[in-house]
């Protein structure tokens, strides 16, 4: 990593602690995050003595610990990985699993657990999702709803004091950067931000140009990126419903084909005014979120084990030093520090 630190933006690198843990226990990804010279990470599921649980389940007797380990290793939660909008928007059988919810009643209980969340684990932000359309309905039919509940949302997040991040992702209203986009600009509210993620592009069957093409539909809404990306062996043809569940050919960001190199390039002359942005909400800096799937990955989650995400963060590392973007793993200084020199 370079010192010429003074005109390179600079970003937090994160990641999904489960992503690092064979049985995702909180000791075994927080010590792989403090290894790998992580000080930021984001909670999804964790175990933390009761067994795996999504953070939306955890108790407050497992917060309290989760807290105490953080500590212990050096560890802040960049965001809550929460799955809010990963729910139906009408209440109709479409062959898929996905669960319905009565808006009202989602709002004021799962939406509201996840604000009570985000200030327990001390993050101002959430990630979360568009909604559910029927499958085989064109999402784009379905903008007016989820945007009358995704401002209902940024608005409640907004009142807490806390920042809604909509990921860009297959098979939800907001699957591509275009109505994603869209959505931004129709809720817009400064409580709510947009999150890309490469490889939730490509698995639709986008080539490496126009997943970068899909970025620049976002670069507008943006607050923060997820790292992920994908390598099919064969060019895959354009879906509107992909088989989450049968992905299998996750890869580093400097091996896939969402075009990380050129995206990264472009999104370092957006990084010093989105970290105004942010800084103005309470929010440490611009987070890059990684999330590889290197060894599986589904919907609700992905696995790469503590090799895996070793991996995924050096080929992420060699393409941020590439383009010329900023960033801190631990060092002997914040050893030392850790010991009370």
């Amino acid at each position: 990593m370079s010192d010429e630190t003074t005109e390179r933006p600079t970003v937090i690198l994160s990641g999904f602690g489960d992503e690092a843990a064979n049985q995702k226990t909180a000791e075994q990804q927080f010590a792989a995050f403090a290894a790998l010279g992580l000080q930021y990470y984001s909670i999804r599921f964790i175990d933390a003595g009761n067994g795996i649980k999504n953070v939306m389940q955890l108790t407050t007797a497992e917060i309290q610990k989760v807290r105490h380990l953080e500590d212990e290793y050096g560890l802040n939660v960049a965001t809550l990985g929460s799955p809010i909008g990963k729910v139906k928007l009408l209440d109709q059988e479409d062959g898929t699993k996905n669960r319905y919810v009565p808006f009202e009643k989602y709002l004021n209980e799962d939406v509201k657990k996840a604000c009570e969340l985000a200030h327990a684990f001390e993050t101002k932000l959430i990630r979360g999702f568009s909604f559910y359309h029927p499958k085989g309905s064109n999402p784009a039919d379905h903008l007016p709803q989820a945007i009358d509940q995704l401002g209902q949302i940024a608005e409640l997040c907004h009142r807490s004091d806390l920042t809604f991040g909509l990921e860009v992702e297959a098979n939800l209203v907001g699957q591509t950067g275009d109505l994603l986009a869209e959505i931004h600009r129709q809720v817009d509210h400064p409580a709510m931000v947009l999150i890309f993620d490469g490889a939730n592009i490509a698995t639709q069957g986008f080539s490496p140009t126009e997943t970068f093409d899909q970025y620049e539909k976002m670069k507008k809404g943006l607050g923060w990126m997820h790292i992920k990306d994908y390598r099919h062996p064969q060019r895959m043809a354009r879906t509107t419903h992909v088989d989450e569940e049968a992905l299998k050919h996750f890869v580093p960001a400097n091996l896939g084909d969402s075009a990380h190199e050129a995206i990264l390039r472009d999104f370092k002359e957006l990084i010093p005014a989105i970290e105004k942005k942010l800084t103005m909400r309470g929010i440490p800096g611009v987070i890059l979120d990684l999330e590889p799937h290197l060894k599986g990955g589904g919907q609700f989650g992905g696995f790469s084990g503590p090799d895996g995400l070793g991996v995924a963060l050096r080929g992420l590392c060699k393409v941020l030093d590439y383009v010329g973007i900023d960033y801190h793993l631990r060092d002997f200084d914040d050893v030392r520090s850790a010991r009370g020199f």
